[in-house]
Formats: C-alpha cells, structure tokens, sequence
C-alpha cells in the first residue's frame, strides 16, 4: 500500500490535514469520501518528497527579491487578489526559477493557504523575516501597504549592505596591496642584491643588514609563517562559533574609536528598520522586537535586546529597556521615548533608522578617506625603507672608490 498526504475539508468547512495508506489514489479519493472529507489535495508521500527536494533546490537570488516585492506590493495595492498579483509577476519574470516559484505559491494560494504558508514551502527563497512580515500584513488586512513597507525595508537594507561592503572591502584591497608590493620586494628583490653585497664583502649598514635578514627569514620560513597565521586563523573563527569568545570579542569591537561607531550604528539601524516594519505592519511589539533582534550581528547588542525585551514582556518601556545599556546610541534611545510618549512608535524608529543610515554612511565615508592616505604612507614607509638599505651601502662603496 501507499502512504497519501491529503488536505481536505470537512463537512463544517474546516480544514484537515493527514496521512492515510491507500493501494492507489481513487481508493484514496474513495477513503476520503467515506470520511465525510472532501479533498482539496492528495499526494503520494514519496511524490512530495519529490516536490519537496525540486523546491529546495529553487531560489530567488536577494537582488530578485526587490523588484519582486515592490511589483507585488504595486498589485496587491490596486485591489488585485493575491493569487492574479503571484500569476502577473511570475509572467514578467525571465529567470525561471523565479517563475516556477510563485506559480508554486500562487498553486497554494489557490488551494487555500495563506501567502506566508505558501511562501514556506521555499524557505531558501523567503527567510522566516519575510514571512513573519507577510504574516502580519495578512493578520491586519492590509497586505498592500505592508508589501509596500517591505519592498522599502528590503532596498534600505540593501544598500546598508553595500555601503558596508564598502567600507570594509576598499581598506582590504589596499592592505593587500601592500602586502603583495612588500613581499614581492624582500623575496624577489632583496636577495639578488644582497647577493652582490656579498660579492663586494664590504660592512653594510644596520638598516641593510635588517632588511636583508628579514628577507632571508621569509625566504626561508615565509611558508611556516603563513601556516600559522591560517591554523590561528582558523581557530579563531572556530572560537567566534562559540556563544563566550564571540561574545568577548564583539564587546571589544564596539569600544574601537571608529569601527566600533561603524558596527553600533549599522546594527542599531538595523534593528531599528526591522522592528518598524513589523511593527507598522501590525506584529505584536514583542514579536517584532524578538524578529528584529536577530537580524543584528553583533551579539553583545543581541544580548542587551534580549534584556530590553525580558523588560518590555514584564511592563517596562523600550526606550527605558534600552537606556540600561550603553550599547545603544543615545539618540536611538531619545527618538524611540518620544515615540511612545506620542503613540508614534513604528515612525520614530523609521527615522531613527533613517538617521543611523545616514550617519554610518558618512562615518565609513571618512573612515575610508583616513585610511587610504595612512595605508599609502604605510607603503611608502616600506618601499623607503628597502629602498635605503640597498642605496645606502652602494653610496658609501662609490665614496670609498671615489676617495
């Protein structure tokens, strides 16, 4: 026999969800019949395991999911159903899998299932923020507008992204840089002309006899050295893996003058647009204070929002809540007190996330101008230094011919 999933209703109109064995699907149908259910779904388990693995294997790619959003919010706003909202945007998408996922939602819809549930079945495609978000707009009967909030929070987001990646590749860029230019000199350059040094056996100057060492110990050992920076590396993004050291370090980070005002900001922001979106969107405070927590990255603030939230569930204010902590900037904190004196929470934290935006955009925009110039300073502190202990012993040997 085989085993079938079946969804059906009964005869109140509710529905009901199960499995039962059966030799083939009308024996199935029949057994359904006999119930009092009417199906609205039937499928062999191991075909839905099937359709289980085909729709894992599916994804819409983050910047897909923008668009995406934002014409469905377009839609759904003009008064158009759900389901001709799904089928009208799957038509206008190219990439397949894109296609086949909505239509895959929009099948579920059909069927009965809320857009959140539908949207379940591809997790790698909605993450359970989108959902909760969606899960809201459809609790408040107001799903147009609560697209329209998402398909914002989702641009905004992305662009802190950006603006991130930014700050942190650019530096990454010029440091290896320099680390290319250095070793390239001390392994390729300095030992041939120490080479000729040797040659002339003449007494060479402390600043050639350290650069000259140090080549010689990269030459040598340079492979050792690059081993153990990779295993300590590695054991420390082993370490991070574990709730104490992360914990530690990520503390530690925020207490740096600029990176640390880089990292409040960004996760502060963060959390700020997540947990106004839910909000506005009608989610209990709870409920998008806990969602919007783990959107943040550090995990010292992590922890400080958990306390806030512990407070919040036993009668305190947020903004009371967050004053506690020092990991918060002080201007959140004000913004987000005005907006529960006046019952404006969800707007004050959209402009409280407007305004951290705007100031970690600016703050990695000069954290990026002070750091080139030192990194070019850095290089050529280096490139002077070679280029000293290979010119000076050759000035003082064209002297002593001279003489």
């Amino acid at each position: 026999m085989t085993a079938f999933h079946y969804e059906a209703l009964d005869k109140e109109g509710r529905r009901k969800k199960g499995v039962l064995s059966a030799d083939n699907m009308t024996l199935a149908r029949a057994e359904l019949s006999r119930a009092g259910l009417s199906p609205l779904s039937l499928e062999a388990v191991d075909a839905q395991k099937q359709d289980a693995d085909k729709q894992n294997r599916l994804q819409i790619k983050s910047a897909m999911l923008v668009p995406l959003t934002r014409q469905l919010a377009v839609i759904v706003s003009a008064g158009a159903p759900v389901e001709e909202a799904l089928q009208a945007v799957a038509m206008q998408m190219e990439d397949k899998a894109v296609n086949q996922i909505l239509l895959g939602v929009r099948a579920r819809v059909m069927e009965g299932w809320r857009l959140s549930e539908a949207m379940g079945e591809y997790k790698k495609s909605f993450s359970p923020l989108y959902r909760a978000i969606i899960a809201a707009g459809e609790q408040s009967g107001d799903l147009g507008a609560v697209l329209q909030r998402l398909a914002t929070m989702q641009e905004k987001s992305r662009e802190l992204k950006m603006k991130a990646l930014t700050a942190l590749i650019y530096p990454v860029v010029l440091v290896a840089i320099l680390l290319v230019v250095t070793i390239g000199l001390m392994v390729y350059v300095v030992p041939k002309i120490a080479e000729q040094f040797d040659m002339l056996g003449a007494a060479l100057p402390l600043i050639t006899r350290f650069v000259i060492g140090v080549s010689a110990f990269l030459a040598d050992w340079g492979w050792l050295l690059a081993l153990v920076i990779a295993v300590a590396g590695l054991g420390l993004w082993q370490a991070m893996r574990l709730a104490g050291p992360r914990h530690k370090l990520d503390r530690m980070i925020l207490q740096f003058p600029i990176i640390g005002k880089l990292m409040r900001g960004l996760d502060a922001a963060r959390f700020s647009r997540t947990a106004a979106t839910l909000f506005a969107s009608g989610a209990p405070l709870l409920d998008s204070l806990r969602a919007a927590r783990r959107t943040m990255l550090n995990s010292h603030m992590g922890a400080q929002v958990d306390d806030a939230i512990i407070a919040v569930q036993e009668g305190a204010g947020l903004a009371p809540a967050l004053r506690r902590s020092a990991a918060f900037p002080p201007m959140m904190v004000h913004m987000i007190a005005a907006g529960e004196r006046s019952g404006a929470l969800p707007v004050m934290l959209e402009k409280t996330a407007d305004h951290l935006e705007g100031e970690f955009d600016n703050a990695s925009t000069l954290f990026i101008r002070l750091l080139e110039p030192v990194i070019i300073v850095i290089m050529g502190v280096v490139v002077l230094t070679i280029m000293l202990a290979i010119l000076t012993p050759m000035l003082q040997m064209n002297r002593l011919a001279a003489g």
